[in-house]
């Protein structure tokens, strides 16, 4: 189901709440991920991500479109071209991707 982009006043008062409303969903956070090196085509994003079924990674990039994170860009072409890229609000994403990454590191090093 695609949500409709949220006012200020539909947001959860809490910071914290708001970021993992807008990201927190392992499918956006992989697809944050993967476009923060630069700009992917959808089938590119689903290869990198594996798991994901094409209707699920459909619609997590367009409430991640709706919500400001991604730009699509669709190219007038056929069969048509279509690209995601991070907006500079996605790209704003990265130190919270990178504590993540860090985080995830020394866990992993922690468990050995």
């Amino acid at each position: 189901m695609m949500s409709e982009k949220k006012s200020v006043k539909e947001l959860p008062a809490c910071p914290v709440e708001t970021t993992l409303t807008l990201i927190g969903d392992k499918w956006k956070v992989l697809i944050l991920r993967d476009l923060l090196p630069g700009t992917k085509r959808f089938g590119e994003l689903k290869k990198f991500i594996g798991s994901v079924s094409q209707k699920v990674l459909t619609a997590q990039l367009r409430d991640m479109e709706e919500n400001g994170l991604i730009h699509r860009k669709v190219y007038a072409e056929v069969p048509p071209r279509v690209e995601y890229s991070l907006t500079q609000l996605g790209k704003s994403l990265k130190p919270i991707l990178d504590a993540l990454w860090n985080w995830g590191e020394e866990y992993k090093a922690s468990m050995n």
